[in-house]
């Protein structure tokens, strides 16, 4: 119900923009994030927004540089990531579930019951 795209190969310090568009008609009432995993390495929370409000949250490492967005009219979900790095290189995946989390459960893989297939980034030095 997810399909996420977007990825590719850029180099250090561009920028690229994910989109994943959902194929349900209760998007608007969904929380969604964007989470990353590198080869070798578990999945990580990138960035998330909670159904109930227009509040993002991101992870450390990211924030400055990516942003979060969503436009419930198209039923899809956006990651703008600029200032891109190395180490920025995962496959990325988009992640919602119908509800309202609270906020210790919006970055945890576990809280998502629908996920996309995942698009890679790959940034080269």
């Amino acid at each position: 119900q997810l399909q996420a795209s977007g990825g590719g190969l850029v180099q250090a310090g561009g920028s690229l923009r994910l989109s994943c568009a959902a194929s349900v008609r209760t998007f608007s009432m969904y929380s969604v994030a964007w989470f990353r995993q590198a080869p070798g390495k578990e999945r990580e929370f990138v960035a998330g927004m909670r159904r109930s409000d227009s509040r993002t949250y991101s992870a450390n490492s990211v924030k400055g540089r990516f942003t979060i967005s969503r436009d419930n009219a198209k039923n899809t979900v956006y990651l703008q990531m600029n200032s891109l790095k190395p180490e920025d290189t995962a496959v990325y995946y988009c992640a919602g579930r119908l509800g309202n989390p609270v906020l210790s459960a919006l970055g945890t893989t576990t809280y998502y019951d629908d996920w996309g297939q995942g698009t890679q980034v790959t940034v080269s030095s």
